[in-house]
C-alpha cells in the first residue's frame, strides 16, 4: 500500500515539475527516396495537400502526393542537398506569395523572392498560390475595354476587363510581342501588369524586361519569372503565384492584366512532375487532370460586382501550337476555357502582314460588349470586308480580268484595309488615333491610294491631325464615340489632308 501511495506521489510531484512547459507537436517524416526534383518522405501522417515541407539546408517544398504510405513532394530549390534519411518537418503552412504594391517595379522568382538585385521586398502581406475562382454571385458583366493600342486587336477582337483571351500561334509569329506591346499601351490607364515568363530563355525574358523599361512600363509591372534553367516544380507554380499577386489588386477595387508566356511549357512542366511523382499517365503522357490544371487557373480572372469592390483581373494567357495545330490536346483545352482566341498564322507573318491575325479563326466572345462606341462605329464592317476579302482573294488568284466591278472594288478596298492593319512593335495608338485613321479607310477615303503607299499616307494624316486639329483626338479619347458634330470635323480635316498630300 505504501509503495502504491509512493508512486501517486512521484506521479503528482511529475506533474508539478511539468506544469507549464510549453509542448509543441512537431509533424516529421524522413526522406526514403530523392531525385529529380522529388521526395518521397515516409511519416507526416497529418500533413495537407499542397502544404509546404520544410527540409534541411533552408530548402522547401511542396506536398503534392498523399499516399497510403508515403508522402511525394516537390522540391523548390537545389534538390542536390537532401538526401535519403534526411529529416523533413511539416510547416502546417500552404504556399504563399507577398503581394501588394511594394512588388510593382520588380522581378521575382514564383515564391517572390527578388532576382533583380534591388534590395529585399517590404511586402506586408501574404497570398496563397491556389484559391477558389469567384462564383458567378460576385462577377458582374464584362462592359469595359483593355485598350491594347493594336489596331487589329481594338477593332476586330476586342478584349474586355476581366476576360479571359488567348493568343496562339506558331513560335516566332509575334505572341509575346502583342502581350509586351499591351503592357506598354497600359500607360496612365491605371492597370496594373504581371508578366509571368515559364520556360522562357533568360535572354528572351531580359530583353523583355529592358524593353518594358525603356518605355516606363515598369513603374506599373511585375515580372514573375520561371526560366528554362529553373526546376520544372518553380515553372509549375510561377502561373498561380502572378494569379495572386493580381487578385489582391483586383481585390482592392483595382484593375490589373495578367500575361502567361506560356502555359504550353507549364503544361510541359506539370506533366513532367506527375510522371516523376509515378500518376497514370493519359494521352499524350499528361496526367488525368491537365485541364483542371489550366481552368482552375484561368477561372480566377474575373471582373468583380461593384458590391465586391469592382476590381478586375484579365488574363492573357499565350500557348505557343506546332505547326500551326491548334486542334492539339493543350490548344484545344485552353481554347474551351477561355473567352476567345487571337491566332497568329505564320503565312502572313511570313508575308509581311504584322500583326500576323487570322481573322477568320480569331473571335472574343465578350470584349464586343466592353468594346467604345466609337470604336464601333468605325470598325463594325472591317471584320466582315476584311473576311470577305480574304475569301476572294484567294479565287482572284485564278484570274483577275473576268471579275466583275463590284468585286474588283471590294478587292482594293480589302488590300487598303490590310495595309492600314500592320502596324510596327512597340507603337500603341491612342483610341482616337485608332478611330481616325479606320473612319478614313472604312468610308472610302484611302479607295484613290496606291497600296504601297497607304502606310507613309496614314503616318502623315497622323502627323496633320497631331499639326492642325489636335482637338478631334482629344474629343473621341474623352468622349469614347464619334458625335455628329465630330464626324463632320474629321470628314472635313480628311478632305483637307488629301488636298494638301495630293499637291505635296
Amino acid at each position: 500500500m505504501a509503495t502504491r501511495e509512493q508512486d501517486i506521489v512521484a506521479v503528482i510531484k511529475e506533474q508539478i515539475e511539468r506544469f507549464g512547459a510549453a509542448v509543441t507537436v512537431t509533424n516529421v517524416g524522413t526522406v526514403i527516396e530523392v531525385g529529380d526534383g522529388i521526395a518521397r518522405i515516409h511519416g507526416l501522417g497529418q500533413v495537407a495537400y499542397n502544404e509546404l515541407i520544410q527540409f534541411p539546408h533552408d530548402i522547401t517544398g511542396v506536398a503534392l502526393n498523399l499516399e497510403e504510405d508515403n508522402v511525394g513532394a516537390v522540391i523548390l530549390g537545389d534538390y542536390s542537398k537532401i538526401k535519403e534519411g534526411d529529416e523533413v518537418k511539416a510547416t502546417g503552412r500552404v504556399v504563399e506569395v507577398p503581394v501588394g504594391e511594394a512588388l510593382i517595379g520588380r522581378v521575382v522568382d514564383p515564391l517572390g523572392r527578388p532576382l533583380d538585385g534591388k534590395g529585399p521586398i517590404k511586402a506586408e502581406k501574404t497570398r496563397p498560390v491556389e484559391r477558389v475562382a469567384p462564383d458567378v454571385t460576385k462577377r458582374s458583366p464584362v462592359d469595359t475595354p483593355v485598350m491594347t493600342g493594336i489596331k487589329a486587336i481594338d477593332s476586330m477582337i476586342p478584349i474586355g476587363r476581366g476576360q479571359r483571351e488567348l493568343i496562339i500561334g506558331d513560335r516566332f509569329t509575334g505572341k509575346s510581342a502583342i502581350v509586351l506591346d499591351t503592357i506598354i499601351a497600359q500607360k496612365g490607364q491605371k492597370m496594373i501588369c504581371i508578366y509571368v515568363a515559364i520556360g522562357q530563355k533568360t535572354s528572351k525574358v531580359a530583353q523583355a524586361i529592358a524593353m518594358l523599361e525603356k518605355y516606363g512600363a515598369m513603374e506599373y509591372t511585375i515580372v514573375v519569372e520561371a526560366d528554362a534553367s529553373d526546376p520544372a516544380p518553380l515553372q509549375y507554380i510561377a502561373p498561380y503565384a502572378g494569379c495572386a499577386m493580381g487578385e489582391e489588386f483586383m481585390e482592392q477595387g483595382k484593375d490589373a492584366l495578367i500575361l502567361y508566356d506560356d502555359l504550353y511549357k507549364h503544361a510541359w512542366a506539370y506533366r513532367q512532375l506527375s510522371l516523376l511523382l509515378r500518376r497514370p499517365p493519359g494521352r499524350e503522357a499528361y496526367p488525368g487532370d491537365i485541364f483542371y490544371l489550366h481552368s482552375r487557373l484561368l477561372e480566377r480572372a474575373a471582373k468583380l460586382a461593384p458590391k465586391y469592390g469592382g476590381g478586375s483581373l484579365t488574363a492573357l494567357p499565350i500557348i505557343e501550337t506546332q505547326l500551326g495545330d491548334i486542334s492539339a490536346y493543350i490548344p484545344t483545352n485552353v481554347i474551351s476555357i477561355t473567352d476567345g482566341q487571337i491566332y497568329l498564322e505564320p503565312d502572313l507573318f511570313n508575308a509581311g502582314i504584322r500583326p500576323a491575325i487570322n481573322v477568320g479563326l480569331s473571335v472574343s466572345r465578350v470584349g464586343g460588349s466592353a468594346q467604345r462606341k466609337a470604336m464601333r462605329q468605325v470598325a463594325g464592317r472591317l471584320r466582315l470586308e476584311l473576311a470577305q476579302f480574304r475569301e476572294l482573294e484567294a479565287f482572284a488568284k485564278f484570274g483577275s480580268e473576268e471579275l466583275d466591278k463590284a468585286t474588283r472594288d471590294q478587292l482594293e478596298r480589302g488590300r487598303r484595309i490590310t495595309e492600314v492593319l500592320k502596324q510596327p512593335t512597340q507603337s500603341p495608338m491612342s483610341l482616337g488615333k485608332q478611330a481616325t485613321i479606320l473612319y478614313a479607310v472604312t468610308n472610302g477615303h484611302l479607295d484613290d491610294v496606291p497600296v504601297e503607299k497607304v502606310i507613309s499616307w496614314e503616318e502623315g494624316l497622323h502627323r496633320f491631325m497631331e499639326r492642325n486639329h489636335p482637338e478631334i483626338e482629344k474629343k473621341i479619347n474623352a468622349e469614347f464615340e464619334i458625335k455628329p458634330e465630330t464626324e463632320n470635323l474629321l470628314k472635313a480635316a480628311i478632305t483637307e489632308y488629301k488636298k494638301q498630300a495630293a499637291t505635296a
